[in-house]
């Protein structure tokens, strides 16, 4: 049962539906014809088993009497006229028994009777045939398999009666052999008509899966997206119309969302860009009135002052967040940046020599290649990303803190590191600390500077105009920054 278990589940299993559907129909169409079969054979068998024993019937003891009262045929004798042969088939065996032993036995031939010889195991056999009239069958040594009947004979003895089982035998064995051709070719056409016919029958079914693989490999997550064509409709009285119809209402809806959730985007994004530009006039107009005042001649009492000073540093600040708000404004627009041969090594010493100057209490380490490493794109924008990512690592670390930035280039990337040895970054705040808005520290303080989380933004926008990444590893001890560009010349 085990090695049964272990086969079919080692037996290769149809794996779409119409492969399933198929097997199953030829599965069942096999099991059906086998019945058929077997029932037809089995019927044949005893139809033709029962007409050999209405034969044995009309002959009657006939045959084995007049050897009994005829004497024992010789050994050698191939063609004897004794016996009364009348109306017997060639074929026809009769024996004699008496208390058990066979004492004539002989086989009707075309020219007469022939003595036949039986073993012990044949004596036996014949032996055991009941004298009711009723056919039994026997296996005779030299003979085959013969239908016999037993009679009691005149003289207390047993007269048996057979005919051979050959012509039986040969008639079901042919049945057998055309049924099995038969069935076999009807398998054969059954399967392919089969396979056609579940292929037709599932066709809505395939185009909801292809149309579903289609979505599935669209950008679904921002932009504008387009679905393909619907699946065609079909019976809705059928399971597989049922289904191609509430996929194509299902995409239907999808579809309506997400036109309604890129004219959102696209609405938040001109009113980002245009309030970004509406409000850059007044913020500098409001930090050059500050700025002037502070520079009046005459005495102005301490509070104002101030005042004025706090005017200033937040004007300037507010105006740092609305030319950060125009730039992804228009990087998310598609606005094409400056593509020009730009050599990332002296970036980054630039962007490293001003961070030691804003932050003297960091410890800031710098690994270049020997080599330069020349990107495409535009400076002041990778520039950007580097300041960036060295104010948040000095913003967001306590004095002290080991900051190390790497370059190295190769197989056509170059990858920039920034790492430090700070506290790291929340396991709640990581996923999104490349979204807009995203703060690891949510108090604003004047302390930390009080940004507004688009840093990270901006740095995850510019790389990605540059066709390029940046990715976060972050834990207690340890956070660094990758971002990876395509150098200049492949290498």
């Amino acid at each position: 049962m085990r090695s049964v278990g272990r086969w079919v589940r080692g037996f290769p299993r149809p794996r779409t539906l119409r492969a399933r559907l198929t097997v199953g129909l030829v599965v069942l169409l096999a099991v059906s014809c086998a019945a058929v079969g077997v029932a037809v054979v089995i019927e044949l068998n005893g139809f033709l088993t029962r007409r050999l024993d209405e034969q044995l019937a009309e002959a009657g003891p006939r045959f084995p009497a007049s050897l009994e009262h005829s004497g024992a045929l010789p050994d050698d004798h191939d063609g004897d006229e004794r016996g009364d042969t009348r109306r017997q088939a060639a074929g026809t065996f009769g024996a004699r028994l008496l208390d058990g032993a066979v004492t004539h036995a002989a086989v009707v031939r075309t020219a007469g009777t022939l003595n036949v010889k039986l073993t012990a195991r044949d004596a036996g056999e014949l032996a055991k045939v009941p004298v009711n009239g009723t056919g039994h069958t026997v296996d005779l040594s030299d003979l085959d398999d013969y239908r016999v009947v037993a009679s009691r004979g005149v003289d207390g003895d047993v007269l048996i009666t057979g005919l051979p089982l050959e012509p039986v035998e040969a008639a079901v064995h042919r049945l057998e052999l055309v049924a099995g051709i038969v069935f076999g070719a009807a398998l054969a056409i059954a399967g392919l008509a089969g396979a056609l016919w579940v292929q037709w029958s599932l066709r809505p079914l395939s185009r909801v899966a292809e149309t579903a693989t289609r979505v599935s490999e669209l950008p679904l997550a921002s932009g504008e997206v387009t679905l393909p064509p619907r699946a065609l409709e079909s019976d809705q009285r059928s399971e597989v119309g049922r289904v191609a119809g509430a996929f194509d209402r299902m995409l239907g809806h999808v579809e309506d969302a997400l036109t309604k959730r890129h004219t959102s985007e696209e609405r938040l994004r001109r009113f980002a860009a245009d309030a970004s530009h509406e409000l850059r006039t007044p913020v500098a107009s409001v930090r050059g009135h500050a700025e002037l005042a502070l520079l009046h001649p005459g005495p102005v009492p301490p509070e104002v002052t101030r005042a004025l000073e706090r005017i200033a540093a937040e004007s300037a600040r507010m105006g740092e967040m609305v030319d950060e708000m125009l730039l992804l404004a228009r990087l998310d627009a598609g606005r094409a940046l400056q593509r020009d041969a730009v050599d990332l090594t002296r970036l980054v010493l630039d962007a490293v020599t001003d961070a030691r100057a804003a932050g003297p209490g960091h410890h800031w380490t710098l690994e270049l290649p020997k080599e330069p490493v020349t990107v495409t794109g535009d400076e002041h924008r990778l520039h950007q990303v580097l300041a960036n990512l060295l104010a948040n690592a000095r913003i967001h670390t306590p004095e002290g803190t080991q900051v190390t930035v790497s370059l190295d280039s190769g197989s056509g990337t170059a990858v920039l590191t920034v790492h430090d040895n700070g506290p790291g970054i929340a396991g709640d705040v990581a996923p999104g600390v490349f979204e807009r808005f995203t703060r690891a520290d949510r108090r604003r303080t004047e302390d930390t500077g009080g940004g507004v989380g688009l840093g990270l933004s901006i740095v995850a926008a510019v790389s990605k105009a540059h066709e390029g990444t940046v990715s976060l590893q972050s834990s207690p001890g340890s956070t660094t920054f990758t971002v990876r560009l395509p150098t200049r010349d492949g290498t």
